[in-house]
């Protein structure tokens, strides 16, 4: 995963994508942008859940005190013998609160970071040792399934569990198709249990994705040693700023890093000039209303939804079912 040669490979061992092909196509489009997946190699992980225990970055403790204050709720509606899909599991944190309390038999945890999951699920399963624990390399920011991982759906059903809003960035249309394809998959017994970051004012939201400390900056310019790691570029991280600005328009935060001076970055015979003040996207996060979020997840074919959310309402956590 680590080599510029590398190529990440789905559960079933048909190669996900070349990497390296796609980071070039999106640095040679007309506006440069980077897939935020490659934000989370191993370093990324490290930096992203430092940046959740940010005071500006209020969704990880706005989520986590609507599941204290609603767990057991959730955890009764949900079947018994069931498949705990964790998807982006990472360190498999918020899941580690969950397994106690819900009537789990497998867990999965799929996430695009390899050699990250296979630690950290191998951690959960001596945790939760009467839990079959399994990690699951996947990128489902392409086309997702997951039939060959799961058991029978019928007897056993999957709940998906997608908690931390990351729905967000996917466009809209990309987010119910993705959500559709998890409703196939759950079959007519299985839920998605999924975060969602909600509209509020606007210097709350952009104060989340730049913190005074600079640590998601960190977090940003680290996608350009992915770059150089896996494409063999020359980007020097230094001399990109980090931005993150609220696009009213389209209800999204907008990550950049933005060339503080004319540069040439070259990768194999290819490169590309960077004037100064150009930017390369690195992650759309779009927010939503809870009615918006309410009727993707219908559009997805979802029949029965359910929300819990915050005094404030700046966060909601939906539990979708057929």
């Amino acid at each position: 995963m680590e080599g510029a040669a590398a190529r990440e490979r789905r559960h079933d061992g048909v190669p996900i994508d070349n990497r390296a092909a796609e980071l070039a196509a999106g640095l040679q489009a007309e506006r440069a942008c980077i897939d935020p997946k490659f934000l989370y190699d191993a370093q990324g992980c490290v930096l992203f859940n430092a940046i959740c225990e940010l005071e500006e970055y209020y969704p990880t403790r706005t989520e986590r005190a609507i599941f204290e204050a609603h767990r057991a709720t959730i955890a009764r509606a949900l079947p018994s013998r069931i498949q705990w899909v964790d998807l982006g599991c990472g360190d498999c944190a918020k899941s580690r609160a969950w397994l106690g309390h819900v009537d789990a038999y497998r867990y999965l945890g799929v996430d695009i970071a390899a050699d990250w999951i296979r630690r950290e699920v191998a951690a959960l399963g001596r945790q939760f040792p009467q839990i079959s624990c399994v990690p699951v390399e996947a990128d489902f920011s392409g086309d997702f399934d997951l039939h060959g991982s799961l058991d029978d759906p019928q007897a056993n059903p999957p709940v998906f569990f997608y908690p931390g809003s990351s729905i967000g960035n996917f466009s809209p249309e990309r987010a119910i198709e993705f959500m559709a394809a998890i409703c196939r998959e759950a079959g007519p017994r299985g839920s998605l249990l999924i975060s969602a970051d909600l509209r509020k004012d606007r210097r709350t939201m952009e104060r989340a994705y730049a913190d005074d400390l600079g640590v998601t900056a960190a977090f940003n310019r680290n996608v350009l040693r992915v770059c150089n790691r896996v494409l063999g570029s020359d980007f020097q991280p230094a001399e990109f700023a980090h931005e993150a600005v609220f696009d009213d328009v389209h209800g999204r935060i907008e990550m950049r890093l933005r060339a503080q001076k004319r540069q040439w970055v070259q990768w194999g015979a290819s490169g590309r000039l960077f004037e100064s003040g150009e930017a390369i996207v690195t992650e759309h996060s779009y927010k939503y209303t809870p009615e918006q979020f309410d009727g993707m997840l219908a559009a997805a074919g979802f029949s029965v939804r359910n929300m819990w959310t915050d005094p404030r309402s700046w966060f909601g956590v939906f539990l979708a079912q057929r």
